[in-house]
């Protein structure tokens, strides 16, 4: 079966393209929902004096206002109506995951299937209503604690902008399950992909600016190209790496007749969690900045003060923490999307075996064991991807839209959405074979 799908791969073509009407379908809608998502980053938050505001983000651009910025496409640079973004919503997932391994009863709902799914994403909508309006209330104060920045301070505004960023990211959530299940690709993803590739052009002409100026040096941004071009090609190879387990399947009697034994694959991937670590990772140190600005009004202590800068982008600590949230997400998420027992009673079931491990405990013990040592290799990766770009945007000054997160989930999201399209392509080609092979045996029959 995999080596038909290889060879049906590598047969596909345009007149394959052409005839696939329904994933046409999904890619025109695909391509709305992210027009309008990008309409949105670009209709200003009422109340607001556009010049003082622009002039007050430009001095905080390198720090946690140009983190918030990439991943909102821009939407902060201009306080849109989406910029609070998708970030409640997946520190929510990550909420409500976490406790979905420390609570009995989300768990209980985590086996029971689709009907389970769908509670527990009601409550991931309802921590992202809540999440929302503390961070919105926070940009809130923040904006009013600023020089000129609103043009009429108060109750009003904030209860405006509270409505209107919950109302923002509320629609962006709904938008993003809308592409997942009516368009392609993950939709959460594919909006943050849009934002940070859309931002690509204008941080790349703002490196070379940066050395038309002589603010950076023309080797220095050699360097930056070819460390972003190896990234690329890194995170391109082992994206697309796998550990396969050899599965058999025994003889079989169908009657009188005697089927011969298969053999087939388990594949593994060498990073089983793809971009989620580090869109997690950088999610949850953004919440700090988010509880500065919601005590933006009253005086902080001291020692809070110091933790607000310590966890500044760029930072040593933020770094630190940075790669141990990635190892830990990539372990913890690898361990919620695959389960070794599952995936043995699935063997065991369908009389498959790995040839020398007993068929049951032993398997999934044998499966954990190998994905564990993949998934080391693989969030030393995400640390090394995610981490090394980021220090030289932190040690040169160069956008942010270049650094190692922005680049990991631009590449991972095309590769899985090129790798959904050939799916569906594939299933096409499939249907045709299918249809062709009916009207032979008519034809034959008559």
């Amino acid at each position: 079966m995999a080596s038909a799908a290889e060879q049906l791969a590598s047969n596909l073509n345009f007149s394959t393209f052409a005839k696939a009407e329904d994933l046409k379908k999904r890619l025109w809608f695909t391509l709305a929902a992210l027009l309008v998502y990008r309409l949105g980053t670009h209709i200003p938050l009422p109340g607001l004096n556009p010049e003082a505001y622009a002039q007050a983000f430009r001095g905080q651009a390198g720090g946690i206002l140009g983190l918030f910025n990439m991943f909102s496409g821009g939407a902060v640079q201009r306080m849109a109506i989406f910029a609070l973004g998708i970030m409640p919503y997946i520190s929510a997932s990550i909420i409500v995951q976490l406790m979905t391994s420390v609570v009995p009863a989300l768990e209980n709902l985590k086996k029971e299937g689709e009907q389970g799914r769908k509670i527990i994403n009601q409550y991931t909508r309802y921590g992202t209503v809540i999440l929302g309006a503390l961070q919105a209330y926070g940009i809130a104060a923040g904006l009013e604690s600023g020089q000129g920045l609103v043009v009429d301070p108060g109750w009003f505004f904030r209860l405006s902008t509270v409505l209107t960023l919950l109302g923002g990211t509320m629609f962006l959530m709904w938008l993003g399950e809308q592409i997942t299940s009516r368009g392609i690709g993950n939709g959460i993803s594919l909006i943050i992909f849009a934002g940070i590739a859309a931002g690509l052009p204008t941080a790349l002409a703002g490196t070379l600016e940066l050395g038309r100026t002589g603010a950076l040096s023309t080797p220095l941004i050699l360097l930056v190209i070819l460390v972003a071009i190896g990234v690329i090609g890194v995170i391109v190879f082992v994206e697309r790496a796998q550990r396969r387990l050899l599965i058999q399947y025994p003889k079989r009697q169908v009657g009188n007749r005697m089927f011969q034994g298969d053999t087939s694959h388990l594949p593994l991937k060498l990073n089983t969690s793809g971009v989620i670590p580090a869109i997690f990772a950088s999610s949850l140190l953004l919440l700090p900045a988010t509880v500065a600005g919601f005590a933006s009004t009253t005086a902080m202590p001291a020692w809070a003060t110091s933790i607000v800068a310590a966890l500044g982008h760029g930072q040593p600590l933020y770094m630190v923490l940075y790669a141990a949230l990635i190892a830990f997400f990539a372990f913890f998420y690898t361990a919620i999307v695959f389960n070794p027992k599952d995936t043995a009673d699935n063997l065991k079931k369908h009389g498959g075996f790995i040839p020398g491990i007993r068929p049951g405990e032993r398997t999934a013990e044998y499966i954990d064991y190998v994905l564990t040592r993949i998934t080391v290799i693989g969030a030393i990766y995400l640390v090394f991807v995610c981490i090394l770009p980021e220090i030289l945007v932190s040690q040169t000054g160069i956008p942010l839209s270049l650094g190692g997160t922005s680049l990991l989930i631009v590449v991972s999201v095309t590769l899985d959405t090129v790798a959904q399209i050939q799916g569906h392509l594939i299933a096409q080609q499939y249907e045709g074979l299918i249809k062709k092979s009916k009207l032979r045996g008519g034809k034959r029959g008559r």
